[in-house]
């Protein structure tokens, strides 16, 4: 009002320069205040995951999910996934967190060559968006017995469930309902231009900017609200697995729970064979614990861990018992057999490798079977020491020995006696064995 005031009273004053200073300025605000605000550039967090589903990478992707959807921290999570499959538990902790997500959510089968079966593909059923990369596939999502053999019945249910579980996901996201049921019930597989035709999955992009190209302006439904995804100009950061997370997933390898477990049991026997060494026992124990901790991410065969125990309580009763050799070929028989049931239902990505059972249970075997060698070689040979070690050693007599006299055996002056008459001064005799303090010699021929 006083700045109008004050614009009227130069022009009507005849000051016409300083009238025309006060428009522009008053235009100059007028058009900064017309501009509309700058927009926040959109971001995406990019979580990469490659290998088995286990509660490694539940608490990885879900929990990363879980954290971006509180804090809001991106407008977008890309899941860049290459998974055989995993646990059904953990698939499930994952596909939670991306149906209660409020951010967006994008499951990317990449890069070429990767692929999202079994539980992967409940993952990318699950996502708001769903795409691949050229070479991948995505499928083969019928339930898989782990540790254990499913009666008939047992495996009805379980496909049952999952078929319902998928499909229910499908109808969620409008995506191909009866081809997810499909996956479940006869274990189908697409490649990416077949799933994209049969609205598997919402695009087929060569890498993340394509992708980001693609979904840029489509309106996706998240937390019962339509959002359009902008991705025009989007920033990305990526959030990689922690430390602790990538021990976690590495133990859960059933290769390595297997080494773990024979660490720890051989590490405990050694100390107890020979207390007071520490290191061993301590090294075990801790391979020991590590390797059970292991087992609670895998899908173990009790069988085949009932027979691990027995194979080293054979190996201990070796050293105690004289079965010449027989429990420590039983003891590498139960090692070998255990290793091969550890994972005998499971798929082949959770099973132990063969080709470190074998160095193992060798190894193993050969160190035992070389001390059981080396324990019937020690009692075969001569005892060099104390009594039962005189007979045989050679001396001379230090007198003429008959019934009394003097030698000298192995630089020892010893009290003599001669079973064989009498023996002159100097001879060379040898001992036949000892009487009390006196050794019973005889002539030695030549």
């Amino acid at each position: 009002m006083i700045y109008n005031l004050r614009v009227t009273f130069n022009l009507l004053s005849g000051d016409w320069e300083r009238t025309m200073k006060q428009i522009r300025f008053s235009l100059f605000i007028l058009l900064l205040l017309a501009q509309p605000a700058a927009a926040r550039a959109s971001t995406a967090t990019v979580l990469k995951f490659s290998g088995v589903i286990n509660p490694a990478s539940a608490e990885y992707l879900g929990g990363s999910i879980a954290k971006i959807s509180a804090d809001k921290s991106a407008d977008l999570v890309v899941v860049m996934l290459d998974t055989p499959g995993g646990l059904d538990t953990s698939m499930r902790i994952i596909v939670k967190e991306i149906m209660a997500s409020r951010v967006p959510v994008c499951v990317y089968v990449a890069p070429s060559g990767s692929r999202a079966a079994s539980a992967g593909t409940f993952i990318a059923m699950a996502a708001h968006l769903s795409a691949m990369a050229p070479g991948t596939s995505t499928g083969s999502a019928h339930p898989v017995a782990m540790g254990q053999k499913m009666d008939e019945t047992m495996s009805k249910k379980a496909e049952n469930d999952a078929a319902a579980y998928i499909k229910s996901l499908a109808l969620e996201r409008g995506r191909n309902a009866e081809w997810a049921e499909n996956a479940v019930r006869q274990s189908v597989s697409l490649g990416e231009q077949d799933a994209l035709k049969k609205n598997v999955v919402d695009y087929v992009a060569r890498d993340l900017d394509d992708l980001f190209r693609q979904m840029n302006g489509r309106k996706v439904r998240v937390g019962g609200v339509e959002r359009t995804i902008d991705s025009k100009s989007v920033g990305v950061t990526y959030k990689e697995m922690t430390g602790r997370q990538k021990a976690l997933d590495a133990m859960s390898d059933p290769t390595i729970a297997y080494i773990l477990l024979m660490l720890g049991f051989y590490g405990l026997f050694f100390e107890l064979a020979n207390p007071g060494v520490i290191l061993p026992g301590v090294i075990g124990g801790i391979c020991l614990v590590l390797g059970f901790y292991s087992m609670q991410s895998l899908p173990i065969n009790y069988a085949a861990l009932l027979l691990l125990l027995l194979g080293v309580v054979m190996f201990v009763s070796e050293l105690y018992v004289t079965s010449h050799g027989a429990l420590t070929v039983g003891g590498i028989t139960s090692v070998l057999l255990g290793a091969v049931l550890f994972m005998e239902s499971s798929p082949d990505y959770m099973k132990v490798n063969l080709w470190v059972v074998l160095p193992v249970a060798g190894t193993l075997g050969a160190l035992f079977l070389a001390m059981l060698g080396y324990g019937v070689f020690y009692r075969s040979r001569k005892v060099p020491t104390g009594a039962e070690g005189l007979p045989g050693l050679e001396g001379r007599t230090l007198s003429e020995v008959g019934d009394s006299g003097t030698v000298e055996v192995e630089g020892e002056i010893w009290g003599a006696r001669s079973e064989t008459g009498v023996i002159a001064k100097g001879a060379r005799v040898s001992v036949v064995r000892k009487d009390g303090p006196v050794l019973v010699i005889r002539r030695r021929d030549g």
